[in-house]
């Protein structure tokens, strides 16, 4: 009978159990706790396999500034061929498919493959026919006051004025492309329809330049499609030190350029002299048809020529050719004297 428990000992037990329970779940509380706690925050990126970005963001925008100097100097050549203000501008750089920059065009549309010898590959140039059928119009003495833009490939009539343009358009490419590579630009083939053209594959992934050019009331896209493989010889150059190297050596050499251009049409005055003397005024007055001035100078000492008003050369006269000349013999020296 001893092992047997009454009821408030029953009631005590079962009380020191739940105690207990609660005493245990106190101290696995916060390990349970931990251990329900969500991981922290990771920042993902999406990454499209379809689209790989195989150009830097620095190259990016070294290759956006090199072509805002084509945008740039067509601009001025378009104004001064058309005698109209021609704003270009760029509008988008960006890094696509082949596949994807083929459908976002119009069609039927301007669009020329270029070879850019002696780098590897083509590359391709699309004009809109909402600019290009202006530009034409222009050119033909139209005032492009209401102009219908048809829905037809050019025509080898328009296609030829077309091709005025777009010499234009590579020459001042050229010109941008010379701070990176000496690239010389030729159009291979012309087509109206870009699905036609295939210069890579789908998949393969380019650099868009979209540029948009204002004439007027008129403006219109143009499009440089430029691969990677073709580009990627020189992509080292494009590095954003580097840019800035090539950009200043390139603005350095067209400023030297520009100035010697300008200084190879100036005019500069010439002067031999034979010597120098002084006489009286009234010996001046009186001199006549026939007199001898005496000059400290020996007869066979060379004669001074002084450019603008300074002694540069010296030398002797003589005749060539049935002229007058001056042949130069030597630079003059510091303080020489006529």
């Amino acid at each position: 009978m001893a092992d047997v428990l009454d009821q408030d000992e029953v009631d005590a037990l079962l009380q020191a159990v739940a105690g207990g329970q609660e005493a245990e779940d106190a101290e696995e509380g916060p390990s349970r706790k931990t251990e329900a706690r969500p991981p922290k925050h990771t920042e993902v990126n999406t990454y499209d396999f379809k689209r790989p970005e195989r150009v830097s963001k620095d190259q990016m925008r070294a290759f956006e500034g090199l072509h805002d100097r084509f945008a740039r100097n067509l601009g001025a050549a378009l104004s001064g061929y058309l005698r109209t203000i021609i704003e270009v501008k760029i509008r988008s750089t960006e890094q696509l498919t082949y596949a994807e920059f083929t459908y976002s065009l119009p069609t039927p549309t301007s669009f020329s493959l270029l070879s850019c010898s002696p780098l590897e590959g083509q590359i391709c140039m699309e004009i809109s026919p909402l600019i290009i059928y202006p530009i034409i119009d222009r050119m033909l003495g139209g005032s492009n006051a209401e102009l219908y833009i048809p829905q037809r490939p050019l025509t080898q009539i328009e296609q030829r004025l077309a091709n005025r343009i777009i010499d234009r358009a590579l020459t001042a490419l050229e010109e941008a492309w010379n701070n990176i590579a000496d690239v010389e630009f030729e159009v291979v083939q012309n087509e109206s329809n870009p699905q036609l053209v295939q210069i890579v594959a789908p998949n393969e992934v380019v650099i868009v330049i979209g540029l948009e050019i204002k004439m007027g009331n008129r403006a219109g896209s143009m499009s440089l499609c430029i691969p990677f493989n073709v580009i990627e010889p020189v992509m080292h150059r494009l590095t954003s030190e580097d840019w800035f190297n090539y950009r200043k050596k390139s603005d350095q050499e067209d400023q030297t350029h520009r100035v010697l251009e300008n200084m190879a049409d100036a005019r500069l005055k010439l002067r031999a002299y034979l010597g120098q003397s002084a006489i009286k005024v009234r010996d001046l007055l009186a001199l006549e048809v026939g007199d001898v001035i005496k000059i400290p100078k020996e007869a066979d000492s060379d004669l001074i020529l002084q450019i603008e008003g300074r002694s540069k050369f010296a030398g002797r006269i003589g005749q060539f050719r049935g002229h007058k000349a001056f042949k130069i013999t030597r630079p003059a020296k510091p303080g020489e004297k006529i």
